[in-house]
């Protein structure tokens, strides 16, 4: 199927920034409606931003400080990480979703998802 690969994680301190890249390569997917989801210790996987068609939807928790963006070119999605609290410290997934209209009555639930990048840790100390 292809594979999508995440980098630009990392540590920064509190008030700091981060850049999250994914690519998908080496597959058949269809790019056009993809997620970034994060997952702490001990919780579940939540829906942090996502973006469909012109669209761009966010958490409440990271409204005004996080920016999705893409490249279809390149096949790749950003995440403009600003602002970061220790509380956004987690690992963070792309993944891919079927382009549908069930698709946007929900883009944040994971269950719309059946492709998954490996993860990249953010940890942001205070």
């Amino acid at each position: 199927q292809g594979q999508l690969v995440e980098s630009g994680g990392g540590s920064v301190q509190a008030g700091g920034s981060l850049r999250l890249s994914c690519v998908a390569s080496g597959g058949t997917y269809n790019t056009n409606c993809m997620g970034w989801f994060r997952q702490a210790p001990g919780k579940e996987r939540e829906g942090v931003a996502a973006i469909g068609g012109s669209s761009a939807y966010y958490a409440d928790s990271v409204k005004g400080r996080f920016t999705i963006s893409r490249d279809k070119s390149k096949s790749t999605v950003y995440l403009q990480m600003n602002s970061l609290k220790p509380e956004d410290t987690a690992m963070y997934y792309c993944a891919v979703a079927v382009c549908g209209g069930g698709w946007f009555t929900d883009p944040l639930s994971r269950r719309k998802y059946p492709y998954w990048g490996q993860g990249s840790q953010v940890t942001v100390s205070s």
